[in-house]
């Protein structure tokens, strides 16, 4: 098998964008992930000029900073602060009156499109962001499984096809990979631990395309050195692809240096306990969340997630790695997934 994934194994460069059906909107607002918002995706589209976003380098990032006319900003600003406010304060405004919007960052790179605003503390000078970006439901599919089966919470609202998430801080791992791993002192083998159990819970709930520059490095700092935690930061390709490979971070070129270090710092049988664990504390996660899973699952069935040809195209590799012919028959991708993760969970043999 090829360390790194071929020519036709990349993922694909324009994703279906899939509607929130009613079933997936009434899970969304049982669990209340859905709410009227004060302004839409295509409200965010009325900006009036804007320049590239430059890094500390003066390298592009891709994004562009965007300005709107003072019409505009009367009616974006205050929404936007009260959408901070939902997600930090149950939408009470007199908690938060010391902030404002600082800047809005539009990124035309990628599938989602999305807009970074900066909220900045006027008092202290303290900022945060959020993201508004279009709603999609094979995205929202993911956004819940990392919420109910990862060890991260997720916060997020929808609204129709508008759709709010948190900013989940860390450091790029992009930058980690390029810039850490060679001139930061760090425990080896605790990083390498956690990317061998990042790539077991993106295998398990095929959640794909995560190369360096889709996950974050989140460092703290403990009694004995730093721990270490990848997390996930698109869901844009939740059970999109037809490809295996595409659902193992390991398989990424981008992700070769943390791989090389850890095939130096772990062996097999070392890492195939990390595999177990993970395994183990999905599972555990699984009887917590049982409830809410079988709503989601329930939901998924009636909304599309990825065309039928990368679902069929999925069934034959997964069939063929777990030498079960149940996915041979599965036609729709939420149940790909579901018959995935319960297969992985009674698999004793790794």
């Amino acid at each position: 098998m090829s360390s790194t994934l071929e020519r036709n194994d990349v993922p694909s460069k324009k994703k279906i964008f899939y509607p929130i059906e009613n079933p997936l909107k009434q899970y969304l607002l049982k669990y209340d992930r859905e709410m009227k918002l004060p302004l839409q995706y295509s409200d965010m589209l009325r900006f009036n000029l804007s320049t590239p976003l430059l890094d500390k380098n003066d390298k592009d990032t891709l994004w562009q900073t965007v300005y709107y006319d003072e019409g505009e900003m009367k009616e974006l600003y205050p929404a936007l602060k009260y959408i901070y406010s939902l997600m930090h304060a149950s939408g009470r405004l007199d908690v938060m009156d010391h902030l404002s919007v600082s800047r809005i960052d539009y990124c035309s790179f990628g599938n989602s499109h999305p807009f970074r605003v900066r909220i900045i503390n006027r008092l202290n000078d303290n900022y945060d962001h959020f993201y508004v970006k279009r709603a999609d439901a094979s995205r929202v599919y993911g956004l819940e499984l990392e919420h109910i089966l990862s060890p991260n919470r997720i916060s997020y609202f929808t609204d129709d096809d508008t759709l709010i998430e948190e900013h989940i801080p860390g450091l790029p791992g992009d930058v980690f990979v390029n810039e850490y791993l060679d001139g930061v002192k760090f425990n080896q083998t605790r990083i390498s631990k956690e990317f061998v159990k990042f790539n077991e819970r993106c295998f398990v709930r095929l959640l794909g395309d995560m190369r360096s520059y889709n996950f974050v490095v989140d460092i703290t700092p403990d009694i004995e050195g730093n721990q270490y935690r990848i997390r996930a930061i698109d869901f844009d390709q939740q059970s999109y692809e037809g490809k295996l490979r595409l659902y193992m971070p390991q398989f990424f070129k981008e992700n070769n240096n943390l791989v090389f270090m850890g095939i130096d710092s772990i062996n097999e049988k070392t890492m195939k306990q990390y595999q177990q664990e993970e395994r183990s504390i999905i599972s555990h996660r699984i009887k917590l969340g049982r409830y809410r899973l079988k709503d989601l699952y329930n939901a998924s069935l009636t909304t599309e997630l990825a065309p039928p040809e990368k679902t069929a195209a999925l069934g034959k590799e997964l069939a063929d790695y777990h030498q079960n012919n149940l996915f041979l028959k599965i036609t729709h991708m939420g149940k790909m997934v579901n018959s995935h993760i319960i297969v992985c969970m009674e698999n004793k043999n790794l």
